[in-house]
């Protein structure tokens, strides 16, 4: 049992560790580009609330559980374990609406000229910015409940029933106000899931027939290269469905933890494991697929190749 627990929290720590890492290093890249006179895309704009929101996520869940699992027990008020644990579901919560936006906008995007998304396509990218900041201040609200039921796991307070978390526990309370306020914590979220579920299928379609259109054409390299649009398109697919599957995942476990009054440290430690693998993965495929990335390095390149034929001279 013990090597399980060392197991569970090396893992902890390694998501935390490389997640916040790559959160930080393609936001980084993201404002060298802005800084050097490139275009910034609506979709860019979007991937840095998403990478923002991530990372709220890694270092409010992952930090403290850290903390705990090695013995600093710095958490001693109920306030930091409130800040925290609101600090995480705001950021979670606006990394599933920055999906479904992200999503919902190359849907869009990628539309024929003939559809009836027609008409959106060129006043969509004036609503992004609004409905990000939507996206966040909605979340507070919705998640200001949450920590009135968390407290600081070694306060002063008695607490005669409590659910331990790790570095925090929450008192329990009736089944009937926990069943109510799940539903309400749960409704924006199997909206934004709907929708982003609709958005990849739609895409699926889109590209489908964009690719038996592009079958008719004689040219050989029409159907060799993907154009930029279905390349983006192709990378927001993946970034879509590795959210979902994760989610789903993360949904179960959490379900699972509600439901016990004393779960095990073991299901906390999962819960936090799956919770933290969305976050940690995504900076690395956005990196490896982002063609912003890679004008970065090609920029960076240049520059490099520059100054040395002026040093030349």
């Amino acid at each position: 049992m013990a090597s399980s627990f060392f197991i569970m929290d090396v893992i902890i720590l390694t998501q935390t560790v490389v997640g916040t890492l790559g959160n930080f290093s393609l936001l980084c890249r993201y404002i060298v580009l802005h800084f050097m006179g490139y275009r910034i895309r609506s979709t860019d704009l979007i991937l840095k609330h998403l990478i923002v929101a991530n990372s709220l996520v890694l270092l409010c869940k992952g930090v403290p559980q850290t903390m705990a699992v090695l013995g600093w027990k710095h958490i001693r008020s109920d306030f930091g374990c409130k800040l925290l644990f609101f600090l995480h579901r705001v950021g979670r919560g606006v990394s599933i609406g920055s999906i479904c936006l992200l999503s919902v906008f190359q849907v869009i995007t990628i539309s024929p000229w003939n559809s009836r998304w027609a008409a959106l396509k060129v006043t969509a990218p004036k609503y992004i910015v609004p409905s990000l900041f939507l996206c966040w201040i909605l979340q507070m609200p919705v998640n200001v409940i949450f920590p009135f039921h968390i407290t600081g796991k070694w306060s002063d307070k008695n607490i005669t029933e409590e659910r331990d978390f790790g570095y925090c526990s929450s008192t329990l309370t009736d089944k009937t106000e926990d069943a109510l306020y799940s539903a309400l914590l749960l409704f924006p979220d199997v909206l934004c899931l709907g929708l982003t579920l609709w958005a990849g299928g739609s895409m699926v379609l889109i590209l489908y027939r964009h690719k038996q259109q592009v079958q008719h054409i004689r040219r050989p390299d029409a159907s060799s290269r993907s154009s930029p649009e279905s390349r983006a398109t192709k990378t927001i697919l993946l970034l879509g469905s590795t959210f979902v599957y994760f989610y789903i995942l993360s949904s179960i476990f959490q379900v699972l933890l509600a439901l016990l009054d004393q779960p095990s440290q073991v299901l906390v430690d999962v819960t936090v494991v799956t919770a933290a693998c969305f976050p940690t993965v995504s900076p690395f495929l956005l990196m490896s697929r982002n063609s912003s990335v890679h004008r970065l390095y090609f920029a960076w390149m240049r520059n490099a190749k520059s100054s040395t034929i002026m040093r030349k001279l």
